[in-house]
């Protein structure tokens, strides 16, 4: 059964236009991936909304508890180099800490296609300008710019910390399934305050809060995406 990258679940800033569809290339590989980053990332208490950001499936079984976003720059990867901006909603399943992609979005349509196939994560394409380890790091949507997300003023503080993280991300399949995936996460990184900058004709901003947040750059970190499995 072919899957229509189109019907994976996201918020309406990821949904793909007819045309972009029609361009995209292959699945050229598959899960897992082993990435090498470095990035800009956030915290903050959820809001009402982000439970409304969160799949069907997922919404009934839990309740958002916190939000995280960033912003990454992949130097290797199974299809090259490319920019990324996210937005996941963390909750508890039963007793199970879990996170979830409601957005996504690159500046490489082949991760594209390989998110939305192997991942069912909402990818769509945007443009980037600056860099996580710079003053700012931003992102806005390549086909309409409806959106905007950026790192407006990161300011690191104290000594290089040890990130040795393990996960586990949830997303709804087409077909109405949820499955796991592991995420494990080796590096370096400092603790930072982040000033974020959110605008969108659509809800992104109601859940991807702007504002002042904590967060962290992540330096020199490595990244593994294994294979989904059923949740």
């Amino acid at each position: 059964m072919t899957l229509d990258l189109r019907d994976v679940p996201g918020v309406p800033e990821c949904t793909l236009p007819a045309e972009l569809v029609a361009d995209l290339p292959a699945n050229t590989a598959p899960a897992p991936w082993s990435v090498a980053a470095q990035a800009v990332v956030w915290w903050a208490k959820a809001t009402p909304e982000a439970n409304d950001a969160l799949p069907p499936a997922l919404r009934a079984r839990g309740r958002a508890a916190v939000v995280i976003g960033g912003l990454v720059r992949y130097a290797d990867t199974p299809v090259g180099r490319y920019d990324e901006v996210f937005g996941v909603v963390g909750l508890r399943v039963g007793r199970r800490f879990v996170g979830t992609i409601p957005f996504m979005s690159v500046d490489s349509p082949t991760s594209l296609v390989g998110g939305r196939a192997n991942w069912a994560i909402p990818k769509t394409l945007s443009r980037f300008t600056g860099a996580p380890t710079g003053s700012s790091f931003g992102a806005e949507g390549a086909t309409d710019r409806s959106w905007s997300v950026r790192a407006a003023q990161i300011r690191t503080s104290g000594p290089r910390l040890p990130v040795f993280s393990r996960a586990r991300v949830i997303q709804q399949f087409p077909d109405g399934s949820l499955r796991g995936t592991r995420l494990k996460a080796s590096g370096r990184m400092r603790l930072a305050t982040v000033d974020v900058e959110v605008t969108s004709d659509g809800v992104l901003g109601s859940w991807l809060v702007p504002g002042t947040h904590r967060g962290a750059v992540l330096e020199r970190t490595r990244f593994t995406l294994g294979a989904p499995q059923p949740f």
